[in-house]
């Protein structure tokens, strides 16, 4: 059996999700990483803008934009800390933003 662990994902107005989680996924400044139970502890800056996507216990997954903040991940607790964040809609905005940079006559 799988061991789970605990996710918050706050912005600075509100608690957004918060919930039982087998995996997180989300973007730092380092580069892409993802959270299993009993992952070292870290705190990380996330990139911005990016997306946070958690793997729920029940198999399904939940995605958020977000704009800047941390990542913590302590004793089977992962807490996302964004100044803002939304329900993910369309492609991953760090993803986007890559692609937005790269003029059409570099081809």
């Amino acid at each position: 059996m799988a061991k789970h662990f605990q996710v918050e994902l706050v912005s600075v107005e509100s608690m957004i999700w918060s919930g039982e989680a087998d995996m997180v996924v989300a973007r730092t400044t380092e580069g892409e990483l993802a959270v299993l139970a009993g992952h070292a502890p870290l705190l990380g800056q996330l990139k911005d803008p990016s997306r946070v996507r958690v793997k729920t216990v029940g198999g399904d997954e939940v995605a958020y934009d977000i704009a800047g903040g941390f990542l913590s991940v302590n004793n089977d607790q992962v807490t996302v800390l964004a100044e803002s964040a939304q329900p993910a809609e369309g492609p991953d905005p760090a993803i986007a933003a890559a692609f937005g940079s790269v003029s059409a006559d570099a081809h």
